[in-house]
């Protein structure tokens, strides 16, 4: 019989990496919900992407800095514990894992309204645990199978994003559409529809809720550090090429969509994508654009399950979590988070029938507050390591922020900004006051288990006799 492994298994190549992170990033949110951004903002939303992305390159450069200065597992939650505490690195890594186990709720769910698309008479459950149950097990074979499976899932996204920006030239070049003729495309519909910012500043800032949410996964990168294959080459590569991509994806999918139609429809008609694949005239527009937004939601689940899980086995490395969650499977996956993981997703659909919609959705708006405060964290931990180190040291930094300080000091201020946008509209102020509980929780629960349990195992290591007395 195969021993467990010891360490985790490096298998992960630049390919692998760059897609996962876009993969995560590219998702429902792109496909569904830029659509209320752009009514929230109108076509300054590109704005509202521009400014979010460059905040979001800042985080990930931080990450990048710490993730090539040290690669290990749980990532920025084992650096939060050494350079802000250990109570930080415990609050950090809960936070970042719950948030995957909530965005796996809502993409579970919205597995299964998809495939009711074409299968209206099958229960939505059955297709929930099927998933889940595939999912989970290719997250317990070699971390490489769980790459390959990324790649290919991100490439069809990214295929039918080119495909649709593509589409979409060719509506406004060559005037391609089957849509009716009194209908104006032109980019002058991004100024001629009310002006280029239609409900004002307020609408700009209300719309950054939504955009940052969209953003939200790209972290991951960080937590592939420790099974990454030459992680000081692979990671830079990774980090410098993702955002661009996204921007790209995002702001030029939106330009395009708002050049061809007034911002006011955008949305009216299910999604943005299956307007402009409806326009080409492809009849089968909304069939096409359901294989994609599966892809989307299977893509997420399987980076939610892998980014909550090896988190936990960080945490647990640091007995911040159960001894058991740091077990390795002959293959070097970490089995028990994995099976955790899917555990709480099937228990996410069970919530699902038995908690009224808008309950669900209270909970679901915390994963906004959770991906801002981890970004917010991960700025911190990063100032503080810089702090600590002597000017020989930064010297031999591999992958240093740019622009330091004034950068990172400018993405920490961007980051509070945002509670403070989710604290002033009411849509989203549910968001922040169970955003803050949850904080509060986690901090009793340290005080309360971890501290306590710490202070032991350091008193048994000073005195050795400790335990037999």
């Amino acid at each position: 019989m195969q021993q467990p492994a010891k360490t985790l298994k490096r298998g992960l190549s630049a390919r692998h990496i760059r897609f996962m992170a876009l993969g995560s990033a590219i998702g429902t949110g792109l496909f569904y919900g830029s659509a209320s951004a752009i009514q929230m903002a109108g076509p300054a939303v590109l704005l509202a992407y521009l400014i979010g992305g460059a905040a979001v390159f800042m985080v990930m450069r931080a990450l990048g800095e710490m993730a090539v200065h040290n690669p290990v597992a749980g990532s920025f939650g084992q650096y939060a514990s050494t350079y802000l505490g250990p109570m930080a690195g415990f609050i950090l890594g809960w936070t970042y894992a719950f948030e995957m186990v909530i965005v796996g709720l809502a993409d579970v769910t919205a597995f299964g309204i998809y495939m009711g698309f074409w299968f209206p008479e099958v229960a939505r459950w059955i297709w929930v645990l099927g998933i889940v149950s595939v999912i989970g097990g290719l997250n317990l074979c070699n971390v490489k199978v769980f790459g390959e499976m990324e790649f290919w899932l991100s490439l069809l996204k990214v295929a039918a994003i080119v495909a649709m920006i593509l589409g979409g030239f060719g509506i406004m070049l060559f005037g391609i559409s089957s849509a009716p003729s009194t209908q104006v495309t032109s980019i002058s519909n991004l100024w001629t529809q009310g002006g280029f910012m239609p409900n004002g500043v307020g609408g700009l800032i209300a719309s950054f809720a939504v955009v940052m949410f969209a953003f939200g996964g790209i972290e991951i990168i960080g937590v592939t550090a420790g099974e990454a294959k030459d992680p000081q080459r692979v990671l830079p590569k990774a980090i410098n090429a993702v955002p661009l991509r996204i921007l790209l994806f995002y702001v030029l999918t939106l330009f395009v969509l708002m050049s061809i139609f007034p911002w006011q429809q955008i949305g009216t008609q299910g999604s943005p994508f299956v307007q402009i694949f409806d326009s080409l005239g492809i009849s089968s527009a909304a069939t096409v654009l359901n294989i994609v937004v599966i892809s989307a939601a299977v893509s997420a689940i399987n980076s939610d399950i892998f980014g909550a899980g090896r988190m936990m086995y960080g945490l647990a490395e640091q007995g911040h979590a159960p001894k058991g969650f740091a077990q390795l499977s002959r293959h070097g996956v970490p089995w028990m988070t994995v099976v955790v993981m899917s555990v709480a997703l099937l228990l996410g659909v069970l919530l699902n029938y038995l908690i009224p919609e808008n309950v669900f959705l209270l909970i679901a708006s915390i994963a906004t507050f959770a991906t801002v405060w981890v970004w917010l964290m991960i700025l911190f931990t990063q100032v503080a390591m810089r702090r600590s180190m002597t000017a020989e040291q930064v010297k031999q930094l591999k992958f240093p922020v740019p622009f330091w300080p004034y950068a990172p000091m400018a993405a920490i201020a961007f980051m509070l900004f945002i509670f403070g946008v989710l604290g002033y509209f009411p849509d989203t102020q549910a968001a922040l006051i169970v955003g803050v509980v949850w904080i509060v929780l986690l901090v009793l629960a340290y005080l309360t288990w971890v501290k306590p349990a710490a202070g032991q195992v350091a008193k048994v290591a000073r005195d050795p006799s400790f335990t037999h007395q």
